[in-house]
């Protein structure tokens, strides 16, 4: 529990430290991060995380979390093609390796870079928004889905008598899935309380849902995958509460979520 609780703090502090800066910095920690989870995601599917085939995820990680916005740099696709391109060269190493890398080996990469890079691209833009606001914006959607987990695990533990998905999370309960919620969209609420008109009551409704809806989901989506591969942990960079991966498994489905429902008004 002590090598738990300094971990949290030493990494809380440096997190929350670079998102207050914003900026450069804290996209290149967010790239960093993403970097680190696409290679905690590698690991666990038993392929070597440094081979040629692997190098093609990071790059596609690379890809999507780059900063590019911030150098004033253009990317040089659309991302529509970009992504396409991504999927071709892991097809042509099915080919080029006469079939020794195998079909379902270059499609969990694939998913895994875009998996992980989108999330992390949608992380990192969110505090680097054009209105000013990121700061804002980032800690509605990590507060809101802090909250979901503080009350998903408080009222469970109080509360709890169903079980939520026993085969995936045996620890799951429906009741602290639906007290997550309720925390979630009060803490929404309480952002559009004090935003000043900048953040619509109905919008922090739907926000406040999806960070608990979706959030749990994401975290059901990794508990289900650590399952296959039987391990706990999807890695060990941060002794007493696993990888990065495993600290931000809701954050890489809430960000895009969010944005792709055009629900922060900016």
């Amino acid at each position: 529990m002590k090598q738990r609780i300094i971990t949290g703090i030493i990494a809380g502090a440096v997190f929350l430290g670079l998102c207050f800066m914003g900026g450069l910095w804290y996209h290149l920690l967010v790239l960093a991060m993403a970097l680190i989870g696409y290679y905690e995601f590698v690991k666990m599917t038993k392929v070597a995380p440094f081979g040629g085939t692997a190098v093609i995820g990071y790059l596609g990680v690379l890809m999507f979390v780059f900063p590019w916005r911030l150098l004033n740099l253009t990317f040089p696709l659309s991302w529509g093609s970009g992504i396409w391109l991504l999927m071709l060269l892991f097809l042509l190493v099915t080919v080029l390796s006469r079939n020794r890398v195998g079909i379902q080996q270059v499609s969990l990469l694939f998913l895994a870079s875009v998996y992980v890079g989108i999330g992390f691209m949608y992380i990192a833009e969110s505090r680097n928004t054009p209105d000013g606001n990121g700061l804002f914006w980032t800690f509605l959607l990590l507060v809101s889905i802090w909250a979901s987990d503080a009350g998903a695990y408080f009222v469970g533990r109080k509360l709890g008598r169903n079980k939520l998905w026993p085969a995936i999370s045996p620890n799951k309960t429906i009741e602290g899935a639906v007290g997550g919620v309720v925390i979630a969209v009060v803490t929404a609420m309480v952002f559009a309380a004090v935003s000043g008109g900048l953040l619509p009551f109905s919008n922090a409704l739907i926000i406040g849902l999806a960070c608990a809806v979706i959030g749990q989901l994401g975290d059901l989506v990794q508990s289900a995958y650590k399952r296959v591969y039987g391990i706990k942990d999807s890695g060990n960079l941060l002794p007493g509460h696993g990888g990065i991966l495993d600290r931000c498994d809701s954050w890489i489905v809430v960000f895009p979520f969010v944005h792709m429902l055009s629900l922060l008004p900016y």
